[in-house]
């Protein structure tokens, strides 16, 4: 449905529509999820989603390196971090999320959260390798666990390492279970169960490897905190 001047909020780019009215619903424009398009598709996309919101970044997720190249070539500043891209300068951080991750093998999934946060608006600080096999790693960093206004908590295997944040601080947490595990994880479903299941207070969970989720939900909140009242 046509909206004043005639602008449908999108554009038709024949395999896509591109939503270019999302930035004055929601706050945040649109974001390519690049898994299952092809590279030509993600820069296309970018492109209009850079003109149609040029004060803003466009972010992909879920990149492939054929992705990452093509956007490269056209964009040489693109900054990537794992399969995340970042087009654009990110607007002045409002608020601070905290990234932690249990192991160094949640790092994937905790840089998207953390670039996604930024991209958003967020100030972000990374916290890595505090899982709870070495209990004294997390306790040494509850000093920044407290400082920040939301965190995002990675973890795979079992997926404890939540509770034992949520436990520790008053910080509000959002869990994001991985899919690092051996067999009876089951891909990240015994992370995602003893997420849900937790016993310390102020803890909600994202679905399992969705960092992208959780840094958009983290960033809304942490900016927020910021906004005048």
């Amino acid at each position: 449905m046509d909206r004043e001047g005639g602008d449908p909020g999108y554009v038709d780019l024949g395999f896509a529509r591109v939503d270019t009215d999302r930035l004055s619903r929601t706050g945040d424009p649109e974001v390519v999820y690049g898994a299952g398009k092809t590279p030509d598709e993600v820069v296309a996309i970018l492109g209009t989603l850079r003109a149609a919101t040029p004060h803003r970044p466009a972010l992909v997720t879920r990149a492939d390196p054929a992705t990452v190249a093509a956007v490269r070539l056209r964009w040489p500043e693109a900054r990537v971090e794992a399969t995340t891209i970042v087009v654009g300068e990110p607007p002045p951080a409002r608020g601070l999320v905290g990234v932690v991750t249990a192991g160094t093998s949640d790092s994937a999934v905790a840089a998207e959260a953390a670039t996604t946060a930024r991209a958003f608006g967020a100030g972000v600080v990374r916290v890595t390798d505090v899982g709870v096999a070495g209990l004294h790693r997390v306790l040494d960093v509850r000093p920044v666990l407290q400082d920040a206004d939301i965190l995002v908590v990675v973890a795979g295997m079992e997926g404890a390492l939540p509770s034992v944040v949520g436990g520790l601080v008053g910080t509000p947490v959002v869990a994001v279970p991985t899919s690092v595990g051996y067999g009876a994880s089951f891909g990240g479903l015994a992370a995602l169960l003893g997420m849900l299941n937790s016993c310390a207070a102020g803890v909600v969970v994202c679905n399992i490897d969705n960092g992208f989720g959780a840094g958009v939900f983290a960033a809304r909140i942490a900016r927020r905190t910021q906004a005048p009242r």
